[in-house]
């Protein structure tokens, strides 16, 4: 059997996460992960908040072994599901909203048209007062950009055109323009920040 997967960087910041997710999410609910790769922080979250049901999901089905196992035995975590946000093939099988969706280091990952699609289908799926999550690193206007995530950005582009750092502003355009606005933007460890959307009607 393969050895299961591991992602120092996930493991690193799962505990800031974990620390901002206590205070922006109501005391229970349930959450969908899009982009759940190795596992790590659906595990972190789900041992952590137990009264949250998560549903991991990836667009590629060869990190599901490695899910299972890093969730091995927590009962408020259900197993992995395919989903390519471009497609949101099992949309209609959902039976309830979700109260939240957390998305981390996807947007920078991924062709642009999935930033708009995430949006789209989190509009979709969130429940009335459900927020989406999304974490990672973002350019800004008037806020110079780390010499870090500059040279993180260099070497996305030079893997694939399609990559790269986004500009916050670009994304917010995408939010706004499927009912969302951005309702907190928290700096957090390494120059990532965790953004949370609402509904634009939400007070």
């Amino acid at each position: 059997m393969a050895p299961v997967r591991y992602s120092p960087a996930a493991d690193r910041n799962k505990q800031p996460i974990l620390d901002t997710l206590r205070r922006v999410l109501p005391d229970r609910g349930k959450a969908l992960e899009i982009a759940s790769g190795t596992g790590q922080h659906v595990a972190w979250f789900a041992q952590n908040l137990p009264q949250w049901n998560w549903q991991p999901s990836d667009a590629y089905v060869d990190g599901f072994s490695d899910i299972a196992l890093h969730t091995q035995g927590l009962q408020n975590v259900h197993g992995p599901r395919v989903l390519d946000v471009l497609k949101w093939p099992w949309l209609d099988d959902v039976d309830a909203k979700f109260d939240a969706i957390y998305c981390a280091n996807m947007i920078h990952i991924s062709p642009w048209a999935t930033t708009k699609a995430l949006m789209q289908g989190a509009r979709q799926i969130l429940s009335l007062h459900g927020i989406l999550i999304t974490y990672g690193p973002y350019l800004e206007r008037d806020v110079p950009t780390s010499e870090g995530n500059q040279q993180f950005d260099t070497s996305l582009r030079a893997q694939n055109p399609a990559w790269g750092i986004r500009h916050l502003e670009d994304v917010e355009k995408e939010a706004v323009e499927a009912g969302l606005r951005l309702a907190q933007r928290m700096s957090m460890p390494a120059n990532n920040l965790l953004l949370v959307w609402t509904f634009s009607a939400a007070v």
